[in-house]
């Protein structure tokens, strides 16, 4: 993976709630500033959710999980082992982006990015 800056990392940064197979605003228009904490400036500003959103969210599980039940474990498994492998190519960014948002040293956000990645590993082998 070429580097990537981190003006051109937070341009990738989605802004809006992810809800029901969409990126929408919050129901209020309401954002939220994400602070830079070595700098205090303003790193993007994304969308504050709502309770309104969460229950939106959490309406559009209930709806999806019947369908996933239906799922075969094989498919649930390979899903799941195809995120582990796009959070693995992907780790150095979201190990920039952690490092940018909290203020955490680099060598610890990519330990903690191959450690949040494992679980998804482990259950994709346990969902066969």
């Amino acid at each position: 993976m070429s580097p990537i800056s981190e003006a051109e990392l937070l341009a990738k940064v989605p802004s809006q709630n992810y809800i029901n197979g969409q990126w929408v605003n919050s129901s209020s228009g309401a954002t939220l500033e994400v602070i830079d904490p070595a700098t205090g400036k303003v790193l993007k500003n994304i969308a504050d959710a709502t309770p309104e959103d969460g229950i939106r969210a959490l309406d559009a599980a209930v709806a999806a999980q019947d369908s996933w039940a239906a799922t075969p474990p094989r498919v649930r498994s390979d899903l799941l082992r195809k995120a582990f492998d796009l959070v693995q190519e992907r780790k150095d960014e979201f190990a920039l982006l952690m490092s940018i948002e909290m203020g955490k040293p680099l060598a610890e956000a990519v330990g903690e990015v191959n450690y949040g990645a494992e679980f998804l590993r482990w259950f994709s082998e346990e969902a066969v």
